[in-house]
């Protein structure tokens, strides 16, 4: 969504703004997503929630997602310093907080902007307080078949350098997401959704997940809506 951002935040900035740009000035935005879904007779909430403070170069990056499944939350909360490197890339460091099945803490470094194709890309490189080393990839793409309905296809990847038992991942390739949301923008701050989720663990995730009976793919079909503040 990062193009996406960008230029919404354009368009909401007043008219005198716009014409008399201030880079010294302080903006914020602030992206949510909230939806349900029932998969295995367990009703699931989930959320996903990004924003920023700052101006043209320097800004302060919250975002947290997670799901509350049978009164049980599982999530991630990161902040992030970031920086902008050239025109739709965006150099950040901070921290990763993971709450839920057992909470831990990463250090944060990586970018965030637009690769060819129009690929809004994440890619960070986590240190564990134990010394693991993770990665996370993520992609997405708006594909506009109206003014208003958008098919958004995305991709993320996760990996870990060591084995965590307490987490059930092993070393290497942990787990993928293919997901496919289609929303119809009523107006820029408000879009309903549904949105098909395919996650897969790998490797040696998948192994342990198979040896304590658990299954090692999902499929979820969720309905939300997705708000700009």
């Amino acid at each position: 969504m990062h193009i996406i951002k960008k230029v919404v935040c354009f368009l909401l900035l007043p008219s005198a703004a716009v014409a008399q740009h201030d880079h010294s000035a302080t903006y914020h935005a602030v992206w949510l997503e909230t939806a349900y879904s029932r998969h295995d007779g367990q009703d699931t909430a989930h959320w996903d929630a990004d924003g920023w403070v700052g101006g043209d170069t320097h800004k302060l990056w919250l975002k947290s997602e997670g799901e509350v499944r049978d009164g049980d939350s599982e999530g991630e909360v990161w902040a992030l310093y970031s920086r902008n490197v050239s025109i739709f890339w965006d150099a950040q460091v901070g921290v990763r907080h993971d709450f839920g099945a057992g909470d831990r803490t990463w250090l944060a470094v990586g970018a965030n902007g637009l690769a060819p194709y129009f690929f809004e890309t994440e890619a960070h490189l986590l240190l564990g307080e134990d010394g693991t080393v993770g990665a996370r990839l993520r992609q997405e793409n708006d594909l506009l078949l109206t003014n208003r309905l958008i098919l958004s296809p995305s991709l993320e990847i996760n990996a870990v350098s060591q084995a965590d038992p307490q987490h059930g991942t092993g070393s290497g390739l942990t787990d993928a997401t293919a997901a496919l949301q289609l929303r119809y923008e009523v107006n820029r701050r408000f879009a309903p959704y549904v949105q098909l989720d395919h996650q897969r663990k790998l490797g040696d995730t998948a192994k342990r997940a198979r040896s304590a009976g658990k299954e090692d793919e999902e499929n979820r079909v969720s309905i939300g809506v997705r708000w700009l503040f």
